[in-house]
């Protein structure tokens, strides 16, 4: 579908309606509010004309086709759906720009400058992070997750996202067929690559996100072995992993993506999940986040974690008891 979307993009920049000719000669680097402004862009399933990442505006051209009423149910099903994913979509027609460019780019400036981004529908949750303790050398930073992710006080409208995928419906049984033959071989084998695929389908997720979705390196084009050391700009760490060891963060995320009804994904008790062969975690878009270690933490950190989670410190020393400073 990407490949089909892109080509068409690709075709529709080269032959742009007079209005959109005229638009993106004003549009076109950086000409409005120094914002980078990008043309026949790919969202989702969509092409939009124009769209400004950072301030998530999305601006249509409409030609005489929208005033059909099934192209009118079609654009405000489209408009639903980028409103869903937190864009807000201006409409002009082409007479518009083409009569009276002057105000339509006004009219495009007052949205740019009051549009600060319309939150994604849907449940809202409170994810926590630890911060890193540890001695370091002067002036190097003890950081936490949350240190990706704009100030309430800076005034910008800033997202993390979430996410989980899984391979491993039908694993076992399978590996069980090998095993009842004594085959432990390809009963491993079978695991192992219901594993790899697993992993393989979270880092075609986050390339999704990163050009697509979020659409913030939508130029991006990197190589296997680039994409193998992680060169992008963003990460998707895990709860249970390294920059955040709490396990307990994962029933937010089930609760967010309503991840058992979606797709059958199951927690068990100790926070592991079913099907083994899942992966799921956070996405960070901040060009500067990066894959850390929280390393050991003192007992003033566990005290006041456990009251923002709401449990007991007892509770709270046993998830994070390998994190815990002697």
């Amino acid at each position: 579908m990407y490949d089909v979307l892109k080509e068409r993009a690709k075709e529709m920049r080269n032959k742009p309606t007079e209005a959109e000719k005229m638009l993106w000669n004003v549009l076109s680097n950086k000409g409005i509010e120094d914002l980078k402004i990008r043309r026949q862009h790919i969202i989702g399933e969509y092409i939009v004309d124009f769209v400004c990442l950072e301030k998530k505006l999305v601006i249509e051209v409409d030609g005489g086709i929208h005033d059909t009423i099934e192209q009118k149910e079609h654009d405000q099903y489209r408009t639903d759906w980028l409103m869903s994913k937190g864009f807000k979509v201006v409409r002009y027609t082409n007479k518009q720009v083409l009569t009276d460019i002057n105000n339509t780019i006004e009219s495009i400036i007052k949205e740019l400058k009051t549009n600060v981004g319309v939150p994604p529908s849907g449940v809202r949750g409170l994810f926590l992070t630890l911060r890193q303790q540890a001695q370091k050398t002067k002036g190097a930073p003890n950081i936490a997750l949350s240190d990706f992710i704009a100030p309430k006080d800076s005034g910008k409208v800033d997202y993390m996202g979430a996410f989980c995928v899984t391979t491993g419906f039908g694993v076992d049984e399978w590996a069980a067929e090998f095993e009842k033959d004594l085959d432990d071989y390809n009963s491993i084998m079978v695991k192992a690559l219901a594993d790899r695929f697993a992993e393989a389908f979270a880092e075609y997720l986050h390339e999704k996100i990163r050009k697509e979705i979020w659409g913030y390196s939508a130029d991006e084009a990197l190589s296997t072995e680039d994409m193998i050391a992680e060169t992008y700009k963003g990460i998707r760490p895990a709860p249970g992993y390294p920059a955040c060891p709490d396990h307990l963060e994962k029933p937010t995320i089930w609760k967010l993506l309503n991840v058992e009804q979606e797709i059958g994904v199951t927690l068990t008790e100790s926070m592991a999940m079913w099907p083994a062969s899942s992966v799921s975690g956070y996405y960070f878009g901040n060009p500067e986040s990066k894959y850390f270690g929280l390393g050991k933490i003192k007992e003033d950190q566990v005290i006041d974690y456990a009251k923002r989670r709401s449990i007991s410190t007892e509770i709270a020393t046993k998830w994070l008891s390998p994190n815990i400073a002697d």
